[in-house]
């Protein structure tokens, strides 16, 4: 009763039920604050509450017909969602030094506002409010007319894919000259390669969901001209504001991979979370992968000498030169862990290494002008370089 007193003297009786609940909703037992308020059979000027400006006013049947009518204007599929508003900065204001003054611990006003526009939005669609994760988000801005926004959250799907020719790069690459735009040299594509691993998925995942864009998220990344081969690379495709959301992958990954018969092919793809997109680029101490090299010589190698090549351990590799324009120049401590040679013939012999994560192994086989150390072409004596090569497993860990 003193809480009750001190808040309708501070107001002169000028405040509404949903405002005059929620500073008694740690105090007083109500089903929601309207009816708190009300158990209290106080007679109220609703008219014009100094706290919140009669803005509950505004969670009307327009503002509700406005999300439904947006929700099917955008045709969106979704199973769960929160409600997100924005109010007067005034009123936010009022209502924190109101709180502040008496000292109440109460929550503040946009999180009433929210859960009566969830509530009903619940009910009425029979969908779910989930705070941890959601398909859309309803947007409400209450400044003067109310306005109604849907954000539709991205899926997630990952996978594993092969990359069957050369020639094709991961992802999307813009044209050089244009630098996307479209010009002469790119056939006005904006593109510097005709396709790529992630072109190749991701046009047919966008059609499925009527998604707006999507984005390729690799394991790391194997050059244009090196096959990815074994079980494959892991990736994580994100589709963003896809507006059907329940596709079948296992008929999608079958049908993609005859489209994409002798170029690409994706396994196993299954929906996963936002962490993962993340947690795939990170190594863990027991990450590796498995390379097959053709290794040619500029002058015939001494074949005896290929068994000290087993002895590589900890490399030494400043930023190659061929990548030193996009990446920090630095040296990289890397380890190979395996090492295997077959003779070709004088000057061609083929090198199964498998090595951590992260180490280049061209550079490795070549020196790069001795920004490589140890590296293949000086322990043979000769001037050795990559010919071709192969990833023939990317590990999980």
């Amino acid at each position: 009763m003193q809480i009750l007193e001190e808040i309708l003297k501070k107001t002169d009786g000028r405040i509404c039920k949903h405002c005059l609940g929620r500073m008694l909703s740690k105090t007083i037992e109500g089903e929601d604050n309207v009816s708190r308020a009300e158990s209290l059979n106080i007679e109220l000027n609703e008219n014009e509450c100094i706290i919140c400006g009669n803005v509950f006013n505004k969670i009307d049947d327009e503002l509700f017909n406005k999300i439904y009518d947006k929700l099917d204007f955008l045709k969106v599929e979704f199973d769960s969602f929160v409600v997100g508003s924005r109010i007067d900065n005034e009123i936010k204001q009022r209502d924190e030094e109101f709180i502040k003054e008496l000292n109440l611990d109460v929550e503040p006003i946009k999180k009433e506002i929210n859960r009566i526009i969830g509530k009903k939005l619940e009910n009425e669609l029979k969908k779910e409010v989930n705070f941890e994760k959601q398909d859309i988000i309803v947007n409400v801005n209450l400044i003067k007319n109310p306005k109604v926004r849907i954000q539709i959250n991205p899926i997630f799907i990952e996978g594993k894919y092969n990359k069957l020719v050369r020639g094709i790069p991961q992802t999307k690459w813009p044209c050089r000259k244009c630098k996307g735009r479209g010009c002469e040299e790119c056939n006005f594509t904006g593109k510097q390669y005709p396709c790529s691993v992630e072109e190749l998925i991701s046009e047919h995942i966008l059609k499925a969901t009527n998604g707006y864009e999507a984005k390729f998220h690799g394991a790391g990344r194997e050059d244009i001209d090196v096959l990815m081969l074994g079980s494959g690379r892991p990736f994580v495709l994100e589709i963003k504001e896809p507006k059907i959301r329940k596709i079948d992958l296992n008929n999608l990954e079958k049908e993609i991979n005859d489209i994409n018969q002798g170029k690409t092919q994706y396994h196993n793809l299954k929906f996963t979370n936002r962490n993962r997109k993340a947690e795939i680029k990170v190594s863990s101490p027991d990450a590796y992968k498995i390379y097959n090299a053709l290794v040619e010589c500029d002058s015939p190698y001494d074949k005896d000498k290929l068994a000290i090549l087993s002895e590589l351990n900890e490399i030494h590799q400043q930023t190659p030169i061929r990548v030193s324009h996009r990446r920090a120049d630095k040296v990289r401590i890397k380890h190979v862990l395996d090492l295997s040679c077959e003779v070709i013939d004088e000057t061609h012999f083929e090198m199964t290494i498998k090595t951590e994560g992260g180490l280049y192994i061209k550079e490795l086989i070549s020196g790069d002008e001795g920004r490589s150390q140890p590296n293949v072409a000086d322990k043979l004596g000769v001037k050795a370089f990559c010919k071709q090569l192969d990833v023939i497993e990317v590990s999980d860990k």
